[in-house]
């Protein structure tokens, strides 16, 4: 028989501090789902599944050879595997990590340099830039999940910069004015004034937002144990911020960014230059091949504060046009795509009732990996070594022009994610 095509594998996790412990983390209930020999430690984070050929952490292919072999080696050997248009685009590399993240505590107020900053950054500083690729990013949440993302429309942090005193006196009097007056009378001018805020606040001095945070945080502690409402200084979400950060300046980035909440199959895209930061909840990811981030606040990593207010998009936006849309295929009711305006990836929902007991995942001319959320089957494939059987947590690679059929065996359908590459 020829070599598989179609095949499982096993993927590794991170286990970063952020991450949300034993099986209360949807990556650790995957794990434990997909491999009942796993063993999963209760206090322990698990934090990320990663799916894909990244040098740093590639999934493993199992075909049956012992020891099993790196997806990306394995690739390097089955080019053709990729597509022929993937291939030639991305120099012979699968063009996407496809990620399970189960966020617990907040991760870092940060953003993603295009490939012209990326390719910039990583010449200047290659010990904190190591590559010269983008990093777009697209998160589905899969239980309610909560993040930052991009800054707010003008009147909301005009209203903010009024109703907390602690944050005027950091950006200043002369921004604020400014901001308030381009909110008014200068549309224009809008994205320039964001940007002399923003700036002034995250530059701040150590002691300078050391001592009004302090003060902003005692000013919400005693209101809120007085039972006053504190949603005009956003105030459950700052103390809640501050008790995982406490003393960080990126606690007053709630003041400008959105607050983004989703729903299960609700997505948010992270373009180039967008700030955000996830909060909490569980999702799938994807994102181009790249380990390029600039932070500023809510980390313990190195920060760049002055690349990143350099950087960053300046235009105002509601939170809800932050939600990226959905499109059902004309081809098949049960598939929900998610296109992001970039190459590298796409990502497909697949949501098959119960009704439905045989189902065919239909060839791509871009390999994929599909992941099981929810549901069992077993699947059959002419590019297979043999059956399959598909569970939660299962993850399977599918060559560029393969198939798998599916025949479900469980009475609740199936809920499945795909990661691709659509030239």
């Amino acid at each position: 028989m020829a070599e598989p095509r179609v095949f499982p594998l096993r993927c590794p996790v991170r286990n970063y501090a952020w991450g949300q412990h034993g099986l209360r983390s949807a990556v650790a209930q995957l794990v434990a789902s997909g491999d009942p020999a796993a063993s999963i430690e209760p206090e322990r984070p698990y934090a990320e599944l990663w799916m894909g050929a990244h040098p740093s952490g590639a999934a493993e292919v199992l075909d049956g050879r012992d020891p099993p072999q790196a997806l990306g080696s394995w690739l390097a050997e089955h080019l053709a595997c990729l597509g022929p248009k993937v291939c030639d685009a991305f120099g012979g590399q699968l063009p996407f990590l496809f990620k399970v993240l189960s966020v617990r505590t907040a991760l870092s107020i940060q953003a993603h340099p295009n490939k012209e900053l990326a390719a910039k950054l990583h010449v200047q500083f290659p010990q904190h830039y190591p590559d010269a690729n983008h990093k777009p990013e697209m998160a589905i949440a899969l239980t309610p999940f909560e993040g930052l993302c991009g800054f707010r429309p003008v009147e909301e942090i005009a209203a903010f910069l009024r109703a907390v005193p602690e944050l005027r006196a950091l950006v200043g009097e002369v921004a604020a004015e400014q901001l308030e007056r381009s909110a008014s009378h200068d549309p224009r001018g809008v994205s320039a004034a964001l940007r002399v805020c923003f700036t002034c606040l995250m530059k701040s001095k150590k002691e300078t937002f050391g001592q009004q945070l302090s003060l902003l945080v005692e000013r919400i502690s005693q209101q809120a144990a007085e039972g006053q409402d504190t949603s005009a200084s956003n105030g459950d979400l700052l103390l809640r911020l501050h008790a995982q950060f406490p003393g960080d300046i990126g606690c007053f980035s709630i003041y400008f960014l959105n607050v983004v909440r989703l729903e299960p199959g609700e997505a948010m895209f992270l373009a180039a230059n967008e700030p955000h930061a996830y909060l909490q909840g569980d999702c799938v990811e994807c994102m181009a091949c790249s380990d390029n981030t600039v932070r500023a606040g809510l980390t313990p990593k190195f920060i760049d504060v002055l690349t990143l207010c350099e950087m960053l998009n300046y235009t105002p936006a509601p939170s809800s046009s932050k939600i990226f849309p959905a499109v059902q295929s004309p081809l098949d009711p049960c598939v929900f795509i998610y296109d992001p305006p970039v190459p590298d990836f796409t990502l497909m929902r697949i949501e098959i009732p119960s009704s439905i007991k045989l189902y065919l995942i239909s060839a791509l001319d871009s390999a994929s990996i599909l992941l099981v959320i929810q549901g069992t089957a077993m699947g059959t494939s002419t590019a297979a070594a043999s059956e399959m059987t598909l569970r939660r947590g299962s993850v399977i690679f599918i060559s560029a022009n393969e198939s798998i059929s599916l025949h479900l065996s469980s009475s609740e359908g199936m809920l499945l994610f795909r990661a691709c590459c659509l030239l």
